[in-house]
């Protein structure tokens, strides 16, 4: 479009979009603000390369979106403690993040979104991988949306099955744990099929980061619908791919999208800022 104030580039033909001519270090017009956030809920997640953004620049520009939120089972920056950094070392092996999953869906009001800023990258590999789980909802049968309308999730941040274990190994890798021993302590249940509350699309809420069992059924009689409906979202046709340079940012939509932090660089640096955003 010519008059807007921004390049909007599609990353591919189910979700993702590159933003260019914006500085994300100076302050936004609202013009610019507008068009980047209806850019964000036509594509579910937005990348921005070249940026030069300090702490709290970062943060700044996340409340623009919503309220900054504290991970409580990391410690934050010392000058920005909305701000995770997320740190794989050479020497380790198990990457933060790599399964399919949206963020903290184990509280009661998981974050609307999640904002990744790229400190240092490694020179091949550590890409991450998003995927529209409204488009996956779209391609189900009649016959399975009318199942599974009704359901509901349970999720916990207990990290008791396979993949929350995965993650607990991860977290104690990739950041500075904190409060582990109160890990158990948060659970809650949110729909299978969540209404998104700005677009009105329907989606998918359900993966096996944090996601225990389908509510009113035991773990082994939910894993086939959560095997099936988790594959399902994983899907290539309703994925993207994004490399990251220093000083790219991704913005993603956690009630439409899901993510993958791909752990194919081992040996190599990867050095990433993460602020999760609720809402206003």
């Amino acid at each position: 479009m010519g008059n807007r104030t921004i390049e909007i580039k599609r990353l591919s033909g189910a979700i993702g979009a590159e933003i260019a001519g914006v500085d994300l270090s100076r302050d936004l017009t609202n013009r610019q603000f507008d068009e980047i956030h209806q850019a964000f809920l036509d594509n579910l997640v937005i990348f921005f390369r070249g940026q030069e953004l300090p702490p709290d620049r970062q943060v700044a520009l996340a409340r623009r979106f919503g309220k900054p939120m504290v991970f409580r089972f990391a410690k934050g920056m010392e000058e920005a403690p909305e701000i995770t950094e997320v740190v794989k070392e050479p020497n380790q092996k198990k990457g933060f993040g790599d399964m399919w999953h949206s963020d903290s869906c184990y509280l009661e009001k998981p974050p609307i979104a999640t904002m990744l800023y790229a400190v240092e990258t490694p020179p091949y590999g550590g890409d991450t991988m998003f995927a529209n789980t409204c488009l996956a909802y779209d391609a189900l049968s009649d016959g399975m949306k009318a199942m599974i309308a009704p359901m509901r999730v349970v999720f916990s941040s207990a990290l008791k099955s396979e993949g929350g274990r995965a993650a607990n190994q991860a977290l104690r890798g990739g950041m500075t744990a904190t409060n582990m021993d109160k890990a158990d302590s948060l659970e809650a249940e949110h729909p299978l099929v969540r209404t998104h509350p700005e677009t009105g699309r329907k989606g998918l809420y359900i993966n096996t980061h944090h996601g225990v069992r389908l509510a009113g059924m035991t773990e082994e009689e939910s894993k086939p619908l959560f095997t099936y409906l988790c594959n399902h979202i994983a899907q290539p046709e309703f994925t993207c791919r994004f490399r990251w340079t220093p000083g790219s940012l991704a913005l993603w939509d956690n009630r439409a999208a899901q993510h993958f932090a791909i752990n194919d660089y081992h040996g190599q640096r990867r050095h990433m800022r993460r602020v999760t955003i609720g809402a206003a």
